[in-house]
């Protein structure tokens, strides 16, 4: 079956048709999402990201579920920005390891104009190396995402994390708007856009049906749409979080698979302590993109070995 023009993908969701579509019965939400992933990707392919924290620790932001902020018990000692040697040879090392994507974070609220000098470096220097580029450094305003635009930057990472209603439980230090202007910054300049949310911070039904809405009505899906597992880190306000079941986490694999079928939805936080079976629900629901690698920014990642055996046994390979 050929794919669908881009014309028919839709922008025009309303929340109770996600409602709708994340309740269906399980098999049939399955077989939609299956249908369309075969249409625009070969369902035996997972697209290969790694992530690298360029800087950590000492964000004045308050996001309830991140290690990384200055306001909370559990906090990360703050490091300043990592040398362009050492980004070198984690980036080397990510495409040794068959990553095609090299993701670099940066703990910052907003970064200031003269932080973007040694960034657009780092960018320029592995995009140098036959790698696509992606960096998640916080808001940004039109010229600084010109900049990383001329630096070689092909994707810029800034998750909304929920829907508008349930954001400011989680979040205080930024509004829901302030990350949509940075998503449209990042448009216009030209950079694709990776953005998704978290699922675990004890929002309910409608609440990802209205992140999962706001993705897909978009002027432009994400090109990525990385679903993360909330990690739940003592000490930090949501640590003792509800855990997520394994068939609630598929169904908004699924949704967002049906929503934004020519977007590659990604595993993203969360996977540690996933069983293989957890895993392979996602990936029949939908999901095609992981991150190797044992960390991911702060938080713990399967070992690079442990995801080939886990694809191997589904029969699945890297996409290169």
């Amino acid at each position: 079956m050929p794919p669908l023009p881009s014309s028919a993908l839709r922008h025009d969701w309303t929340r109770a048709e996600v409602e709708a579509l994340l309740s269906l019965p399980f098999p049939e939400l399955i077989f939609q999402a299956q249908g369309l992933h075969r249409q625009f990707f070969d369902p035996t392919r997972v697209q290969i990201s790694t992530l690298l924290s360029i800087k950590s620790g000492g964000c004045p932001e308050d996001c309830a579920y991140c290690p990384q902020s200055a306001q909370h018990e559990k906090r990360m000692a703050h490091e300043m920005l990592m040398p362009l040697e050492k980004v070198m040879a984690e980036a080397r090392a990510a495409k040794a390891g068959g990553a095609t994507r090299f993701c670099m974070g940066a703990a910052w609220r907003a970064p200031k104009d003269r932080d973007l000098d040694p960034v657009c470096r780092m960018v320029e220097e592995v995009h140098g190396l036959g790698l696509e580029t992606c960096l998640t450094i916080g808001m940004l305003t039109a010229s600084q995402a010109q900049r990383l635009q001329q630096a070689g930057l092909d994707y810029y990472n800034h998750n909304l994390d929920t829907s508008e209603e349930f954001y400011g439980t989680i979040i205080s230090t930024r509004s829901y708007q302030d990350r949509l202007d940075t998503l449209a910054h990042v448009r216009d300049a030209g950079i694709k856009i990776c953005c998704g949310g978290i699922i675990g911070m004890g929002e309910d039904l409608s609440d990802r049906a209205g992140l999962l809405m706001t993705l897909a009505n978009l002027p432009v899906h994400p090109e990525s749409v990385p679903i993360n597992l909330l990690v739940r880190v003592q000490g930090t306000p949501l640590g003792e979080a509800e855990a997520v079941d394994p068939i609630t986490f598929a169904r908004v694999i699924a949704a967002a698979r049906i929503m934004m079928p020519a977007s590659h939805v990604r595993l993203a936080a969360g996977r540690e302590n996933m069983s293989e079976a957890a895993h392979a629900l996602c990936f029949l629901a939908g999901a095609n993109s992981i991150f190797w690698g044992e960390k991911l920014l702060t938080t713990p990642n399967p070992a690079e070995n442990r995801d080939r055996q886990l694809l191997d046994l589904l029969g699945m390979q890297p996409a290169f």
